[in-house]
């Protein structure tokens, strides 16, 4: 299939936009829709991952509830993250049977759809050897945690464009220690506002380039 299923959802929470991917899946899987891309920004919520660490949420959940940052445990890879406003969130459903049967790859073709994605702005994203996510310079500027069901994937990434950035002080982000986040408009500068409709276009430009889609359908929520 060479016609990429768009859902541009707006700000939708994270535990119904789980519910949200778990029917497009199960539909991937029977081979009723084509591959899809969900996106949206999530409400503040940090989110660990099957082999997250606990220890690397740095508060209390209670301080959490107290400032309206809601705590999940996740069925995706990776370990502790932020997701909120201001943060362009990508779960493709893919089936991998289509695109080479291989996770790193995919990984990787994520990774590779977020730096041109970031070039498309003038900014120079680039990967850590052994280290997933994709950064600029020394900080980390998105973050990418998957899951596979019958070879078709969910859960995905997460780019900080104008990311308020002191949610992450709130974690050892990704399990690393001393990390650096940054965002699009950290290095853009406050003279060059970030455009999320820019950069979400970018998004799906990039997306469709680096997977080998020729067409797009936007679709309205399921």
């Amino acid at each position: 299939m060479n016609t990429l299923d768009i859902y541009n959802l707006g700000t939708v929470p994270y535990e119904k936009a789980l519910k949200y991917q778990e029917n497009l899946l199960s539909k991937r899987i029977a081979e009723e829709i084509p591959d899809s891309l969900i996106l949206l920004e999530h409400p503040p919520t940090i989110t660990t991952g099957r082999k997250g660490n606990t220890e690397h949420l740095l508060v209390r959940e209670e301080y959490l509830k107290k400032h309206g940052v809601s705590f999940v445990h996740s069925s995706r890879g990776g370990d502790i993250t932020f997701h909120g406003p201001g943060q362009i969130v990508g779960y493709p459903i893919l089936n991998l049977k289509d695109h080479g049967m291989d996770i790193r790859r995919h990984m990787r073709t994520i990774e590779e759809m977020i730096i041109n994605t970031l070039g498309d702005f003038g900014i120079e994203g680039r990967r850590i050897d052994g280290v997933t996510g994709v950064w600029v310079k020394r900080s980390k500027i998105a973050s990418i945690g998957i899951a596979i069901r019958k070879w078709v994937t969910y859960h995905g990434f997460a780019l900080n464009a104008s990311t308020n950035l002191d949610y992450f002080d709130l974690i050892l982000s990704c399990g690393i220690t001393d990390v650096r986040i940054t965002s699009m408009e950290n290095w853009l500068g406050n003279n060059k506002s970030v455009k999320m409709d820019d950069i979400t276009q970018s998004v799906i430009r990039n997306f469709m380039g680096v997977f080998g889609f020729e067409n797009f359908t936007l679709k309205g929520e399921e």
